[in-house]
Formats: C-alpha cells, sequence, structure tokens
C-alpha cells in the first residue's frame, strides 16, 4: 500500500500535544506530511513542545523529540501565506486534511470559506474535492456561533473529531492522551496504527 499524503495544519489553539502525536504516528508509519503552521500554531509548539524555530526546523525538532523513527515518512512544511503552493490546488492528490489543534478563527475562517490563508484554503479544497477533512478543536466553553459555526463545517462535510480523550485504555500519561486522538484521526484517514487498545467491551452488569 503507497504511503498517504497527508495536509496536517496546527493552528493557536491550545493542544500542541494534539498535533505532535498526529505527526509523530504519521510519519513514524512511513506517510507524507504536508505541515502548515499558523503564526500561533508555531508559537504553541514553542510554548507547549519545546520548539525553538531559532535554532532548528521543524523536522530536527520533532526528531529531537520522539526520536529518528520520525524520517521513515517524508515531511515539507509549506508557508502560511503561500496560497500559489501544490496543495492550494485540488488537482493535487492529497489523502486527507487535519486541522489539530484547530482555534476558533480557524474554524470561522473555514466555515466561511474566506480561504485567506493556506490553512483555510487546503480545508476549503478538501470540502469541493470531497477529500476527508477533520478539525480538531480545543475550546471550552462553546458560544452560540462556535456552535453554528461546528454545524456549519459539518453540514459542508468536514469530520468534527473534538479533543476528548477517552479513558476505557487506562492512560497512564499525557502522550497517552494524544495518542488516543492521533489513532481516532488515523481511523478516519484509513491509516492503520496501533496507538491505543480498541474496545472490547466489558462485562454484563444487572
Amino acid at each position: 500500500m503507497r504511503p498517504k499524503q497527508v495536509i496536517v495544519a496546527v493552528t493557536g489553539a491550545s493542544g500542541a500535544l494534539y498535533a505532535g502525536r498526529l505527526l509523530r504516528a504519521l510519519l513514524v508509519l512511513g506517510h507524507g506530511v504536508h505541515l502548515v503552521l499558523s503564526k500561533y500554531g508555531r508559537y504553541l509548539l514553542h510554548e507547549e513542545l519545546g520548539f525553538d524555530p531559532a535554532s532548528e526546523s521543524v523536522d530536527e525538532f520533532l526528531v529531537r523529540l520522539y526520536g529518528a523513527e520520525v524520517r521513515n515518512g517524508t515531511l515539507r512544511e509549506y508557508g502560511l501565506n503561500d496560497l500559489a503552493s501544490t496543495i492550494a490546488s485540488g488537482s493535487v492528490s492529497i489523502d486527507g486534511v487535519v486541522v489539530v489543534p484547530c482555534s476558533m478563527k480557524t474554524l470561522a475562517g473555514i466555515a466561511h470559506g474566506s480561504s485567506t490563508n493556506l490553512i483555510e484554503r487546503t480545508a476549503d479544497v478538501a470540502l469541493k474535492e470531497r477529500r476527508p477533512l477533520v478539525l480538531v478543536p480545543r475550546e471550552t466553553p462553546l458560544n452560540l456561533i462556535q456552535l453554528r459555526n461546528l454545524t456549519a463545517v459539518a453540514e459542508a462535510g468536514a469530520i468534527v473529531l473534538p479533543a476528548m480523550p477517552a479513558f476505557y485504555q487506562k492512560p497512564t500519561n499525557f502522550d497517552d492522551l494524544g495518542d488516543f486522538i492521533a489513532g481516532r484521526v488515523c481511523n478516519l484517514l484509513q491509516i492503520e496504527h496501533e496507538l491505543f487498545p480498541r474496545w472490547a467491551g466489558g462485562e454484563e452488569r444487572a
């Protein structure tokens, strides 16, 4: 089976753990990642995961954080405003787009089709080409405008996967929680993984 080609966008909502664990999973499994960081997505990686853009590339950062296995896959980063890039076109073969975490600002842009930057544009392309678009919002509580925007993107064909990790797999650390969300994203992209044990049912209770 050929490696999948996945666009991963990171925006400024807290939750860099989810982005990091998804990037790790995709790359370790040998897939291709097309990475787009918003201004505050880059800041988020710095604040929450220790990325130092002044002294290292994203590739070097991921190797430092997760080990050399991330080089099993391929990573290419694109500028946020590079609307002339290949991934901005629907003619390019992409297997899915994931925005993780997805800020409410980015959600609003996608919901209203503004396409003012490469993240919004790739999401727009995914919707028009009927490709998987997975949005991982990380915000609480939600106001009515945000709820309506979530409804709008779902009605347009996006999959809303809130950053709500489960606990039946008995996580022992934060990485386990991040891997649960990364695994659910992989499921939606039809990527095989072993990031968490499948629910096998429980004992019947009277």
